[in-house]
């Protein structure tokens, strides 16, 4: 199986690629059932298992950069991979790890975040699990959200077909920006960001917020949805590379179209961060059929997300080469996409907490 050290030391983030395809690649209970639809695979954000007419979708994951406002992070990121599978968010269970020495204010908060962020989304609270142990030095919450869609209508990362736009919305990098102002405030404030600039990228949370439900069932509404994304750990550029691994397609990205919000690069310049490699939830990313993309733009626009097309899929990666995504300056040239070990949030933290 191994095509790599299996005694490498692993890094902070996310398990890199080759070794979590390498992985899934050995599983074999993933195949016992077949109303298994869509399961565990590079790219791809949520389990599809067949009920009927109705699609269940299935979805975990942990927060684990961040302690402020976790429970609120825990129920937007999970349902975002429902959301861009198509579905609706339904039910969150939560195992929710507390360092000792915790108090009933802290779990309390907790509780309070998840229960107000579910309910601004519709989200029912079905249960999960609350433990004070030593295995962790901050709060961790372990997500599980559940949802639904139409059997006819769940949308997955690997559907992407050349000639298709790449749309993404609101910008770069919303959720990253906001944490490392809460983060290292202190640090920016000495290097000239000032307090008015903290205050606002931290509260990007909320505003445009990191929700992308609203703008991925405007993006199916319209009709010509291939396949949707949710940039999250490694940000855009890996997400983008997550899509191509997962549709067996090239994608060219016109650099201008790409929206990194000004908080986000006054932020990331000072602290020394590559806003695309940056986590990301918040935006949205898809493609959609050529004939459809600029009813897709309307669809969103009319539902208040802010959207544009940055770029198109090229062509299937040829048999046994490696995708050749690249993005394309404002003068033409062009240039390798590039490629993040793991995500700029977890570098920085590692380097200055």
């Amino acid at each position: 199986m191994s095509t790599f050290d299996s005694h490498s030391t692993l890094k902070a983030g996310k398990l890199p690629a080759n070794i979590l395809d390498a992985l899934l690649s050995e599983l074999k209970s993933n195949r016992l059932d077949p109303r298994l639809l869509v399961g565990p695979r590079t790219g791809e954000d949520a389990a599809h298992i067949a009920f009927g007419e109705r699609t269940l979708l299935a979805k975990t994951d942990p927060i684990t950069f961040t302690t402020d406002q976790i429970g609120w992070y825990a129920i937007n990121v999970n349902a975002n991979d429902i959301a861009v599978a198509g579905g609706q968010p339904k039910w969150f269970l939560a195992t929710l790890l507390m360092p000792t020495g915790s108090t009933v204010q802290d779990v309390e908060t907790i509780f309070q975040q998840l229960d107000q962020a579910a309910g601004k989304i519709g989200v029912t609270l079905a249960g999960g699990h609350t433990e004070i142990t030593h295995a962790v030095s901050q709060p961790v919450v372990c997500g599980f959200m559940l949802g639904e869609a139409p059997a006819s209508g769940t949308v997955s990362s690997s559907g992407a077909k050349p000639g298709d736009a790449v749309i993404l919305t609101k910008g770069v990098a919303i959720e990253g920006t906001a944490i490392l102002a809460d983060q290292f405030s202190e640090r920016l404030l000495a290097s000239g960001i000032t307090e008015s600039q903290v205050q606002a990228a931290s509260g990007l949370l909320h505003d445009p917020g990191i929700s992308v439900l609203r703008d991925a069932q405007a993006a199916v509404a319209a009709g010509g949805v291939t396949a949707m994304h949710d940039p999250t750990e490694g940000g855009l550029a890996t997400a983008i590379h997550e899509l191509s691994f997962a549709s067996n397609v090239d994608v060219e990205i016109e650099e201008e179209k790409v929206d990194i919000l000004p908080l986000c690069s006054a932020i990331c310049q000072s602290l020394g961060v590559d806003p695309w490699g940056l986590i990301s939830s918040g935006a949205l990313l898809a493609t959609v059929t050529q004939d459809t993309g600029e009813a897709t733009l309307e669809s969103m626009r009319s539902a208040g997300v802010q959207t544009n097309i940055i770029g198109r899929v090229t062509g299937h990666i040829k048999d046994g080469c490696s995708s050749n995504n690249v993005i394309r300056a404002a003068d033409g040239s062009t240039r390798a996409l590039p490629e993040f070990e793991r995500d700029e949030l977890a570098r920085i933290l590692e380097m200055f907490l």
